[in-house]
């Protein structure tokens, strides 16, 4: 059967505005609305944090600083990798560029293909560096790139490092996307030896198994973002722009952020980021628990930025580190590193997960102790 689209999806402009404003919808609406059994609640609802009443510090002494691959960053918070390649999402890039800067946290790309094809799309991307003269810009590819490709991109906006973002499950059910993915680790192999910044690879939501994670470190990559399910559904969003919506089965691929974090805990040698499904504070502090040096948010400061407006985003971001730095406090952490000896416990879906995967999750609830 012919693949065939939605009256919206013309060209690449087309479909990185479609990306957009179904990204926003699914914040209003759940990334899994439509899904025939309740799933509404996150899987980083079954992760918590087991209170102790004395365990508090002295909120003062909190640092949020992190090491990560690609320097210092002043927090373990990045807004991840979303648009670009469309007037419309140029702007979007130089507002959230904006807010990247006023809030002084790292901030991705989305995928930069578009202007590897069409080099009038370069200042959609340029923005995120014109306004960002000092941050962190990292740029964003899809693992069909050459090396020469991700040179040209990382040239582009000077970047800090390259995100590979993992897509197949998407381009599967993408009207005109890629059907063929054979080529992926060897293409990976040869970026991450060719560029001279840091290679991420990351999921676009489907989650990175144990497997994975192990083979990307082989493959020379300096950290994995889990990019589990959760957050925005490429799958759900890729459908809807199908005339038929004939690839509804696919929406609940995928494993969550936690369940991934959790899979990939003690792996040596890449560092592990987390995104997909972060919701606030609490849910950066489950995830940095979990193992994650950092943690990327897309679709809900997007949706903010989008209704509300920039400074209404960097208000939100402020609030957000804010707010981590107090429930640390409360938990004993003075560091972000040091929330990975916190106790947990592990239930619902999250623990099932655990049970099938060959994971104990009872050790996580005394970690403290043991530490």
């Amino acid at each position: 059967m012919n693949d065939t689209t939605s009256g919206t999806a013309g060209g690449t402009g087309n479909r990185k505005d479609d990306h957009v404003r179904h990204a926003v919808d699914q914040q209003h609406r759940g990334p899994d609305a439509g899904r025939s059994s309740d799933h509404s609640a996150s899987d980083f609802d079954s992760v918590n944090f087991v209170h102790h009443a004395l365990a508090g510090i002295d909120r003062d002494s909190v640092e949020l600083a992190v090491k990560t691959p690609a320097g210092m960053w002043q927090a373990p918070l990045y807004i991840n990798g979303m648009t670009g390649g469309s007037a419309g999402t140029g702007k979007i890039n130089g507002e959230l560029a904006v807010a990247a800067r006023e809030a002084r946290i790292p901030i991705a790309s989305g995928s930069m293909s578009a202007y590897l094809r069409d080099p009038s799309l370069a200042g959609t991307f340029r923005v995120l560096r014109d306004e960002n003269p000092d941050g962190v810009v990292i740029a964003n590819l899809n693992a069909n790139a050459t090396a020469d490709q991700a040179r040209r991109a990382v040239g582009l906006i000077e970047a800090n490092a390259l995100q590979i973002h993992l897509n197949a499950l998407q381009e599967i059910v993408m009207p005109e996307g890629d059907r063929d993915f054979a080529a992926w680790p060897a293409n990976i192999e040869t970026i991450a030896a060719a560029v001279e910044v840091p290679v991420i690879v990351k999921e676009v939501g489907f989650g990175l198994s144990l497997d994975t994670v192990r083979r990307l470190r082989e493959l020379g990559v300096a950290a994995a973002d889990v990019g589990g399910r959760g957050g925005t559904n490429f799958a759900r969003i890729e459908n809807e722009r199908r005339s038929r919506g004939d690839y509804a089965f696919l929406q609940s691929w995928g494993q969550s952020t936690p369940c991934c974090l959790l899979d990939t805990a003690g792996v040596e040698g890449i560092d592990i980021f987390a995104s997909g499904g972060v919701r606030s504070a609490l849910d950066v502090a489950r995830a940095l628990a979990l193992g994650a040096t950092t943690v990327g948010v897309a679709g809900r400061f997007l949706s903010v930025l989008m209704e509300q407006g920039t400074a209404a985003l960097v208000e939100e971001i402020g609030d957000w580190l804010e707010a981590l730095r107090r429930v640390m406090t409360v938990l004993g952490a003075a560091t972000p590193g040091d929330l990975a000896g916190c106790d947990l416990l592990l239930t619902g879906q999250v623990a099932a997960f655990c049970q099938a995967r060959g994971i104990d999750p009872a050790p996580y609830s005394t970690r403290s102790t043991r530490t």
